[in-house]
């Protein structure tokens, strides 16, 4: 049973840091593309930020690129994203998610809530 937990959400004022971890288990962490996705409320849930297996690439939506940082530790079964600069608009519930196109395998936390707010 694959489980990814997600930790590190919290209340934070304009201009502050937050750093999500995802977890993973149950599996052998390096297989997946680790994205992390951000659902606000009234809205579609977006990619924000993804890596690749071995981290050697990474990619940011539009918005967070320059404030955002993802980064994995397969040794450690473990994902981040290192939050700076955060404002009002990055409230969000935020999700971890693993997937494997070629195994067909698609895994998703149950999220962590930010909420940027003074």
């Amino acid at each position: 049973q694959v489980q990814l937990v997600e930790s590190g959400g919290d209340l934070v004022q304009p201009g502050g840091s937050l750093r999500l971890s995802c977890a993973a288990s149950g599996t052998l962490f390096s297989l997946y593309v680790v994205g992390w996705y951000r659902q606000a409320p009234g809205k579609q849930r977006e990619l924000v930020a993804s890596i690749t297996r071995y981290g050697a690439n990474t990619n940011y939506e539009v918005s967070v690129k320059g404030r955002f940082t993802i980064s994995r530790d397969n040794a450690k079964n473990t994902a981040y994203l290192q939050m700076n600069n955060l404002t009002p608009e990055d409230t969000a519930v935020y999700y971890c998610n693993a997937a494997n196109g070629a195994l067909g395998r698609d895994y998703w936390g149950q999220g962590t809530q930010v909420t940027v707010s003074s």
